[in-house]
């Protein structure tokens, strides 16, 4: 070995570095480039992971503020019929009107997709002034009432106190269930 001369040394050296980068360098360098793409790859679903946490934080206090708005709008529209509740108010209303309630009819509910009408024929009498203060007072109830069908006659004879016989339907309403839907029967027969 001493007698060859220098540019074998040299190329001993060649492929020793060769072997080394073939053998060594060049898989450990591709684990590496492994290693960093999934690393990379993480990050952005981290990234995207955390991106959805705050969209599904944000939902559910969308869905917080929306449970609270439902249960303030079960007051206006409650899910169940207050038959006695409405007429004790109804005619406390009127009776703090000083009006003469002469007929309260509630009718049958009407359907609809996601609550039901509920209408009550009224008659009263009084004067127009404590018919605008029974309306006023009507539109201050918790609950929502719309009022049709609106006719006003004059009284003969008329007292100081009373006027005007006053005929309509106010229609309060009710929210529906979606269990609340009637159900088909079964059809099964007797043995």
């Amino acid at each position: 070995m001493k007698d060859w001369p220098w540019y074998y040394f040299i190329l001993i050296a060649v492929l020793i570095l060769v072997f080394f980068y073939i053998l060594y360098y060049k898989p450990k360098s591709n684990e590496l480039n492994s290693l960093i793409k999934n690393r990379d790859r993480t990050e952005k679903e981290v990234i995207q992971l955390r991106s959805k946490n705050k969209q599904l934080n944000k939902i559910e206090a969308q869905v917080q503020q929306m449970d609270i708005t439902l249960k303030d709008l079960e007051t206006v529209i409650p899910s169940k019929k207050e038959t006695s509740d409405i007429l004790t108010r109804t005619q406390q209303l009127a009776y703090d009107s000083n009006l003469d309630i002469k007929k309260y009819t509630p009718k049958g509910e009407v359907l609809k997709e996601f609550y039901s009408d509920w209408p009550i024929e009224i008659e009263v009498q009084g004067n127009y002034h404590n018919l605008g203060k029974f309306f006023a007072r009507l539109s201050n109830f918790a609950r929502l009432f719309t009022v049709e069908n609106f006719t006003i006659k004059n009284l003969k004879p008329q007292t100081a106190n009373t006027t005007i016989s006053a005929k309509f339907t106010t229609q309060t309403y009710i929210l529906r269930e979606a269990s609340a839907e009637p159900k088909p029967k079964s059809k099964r027969r007797r043995r």
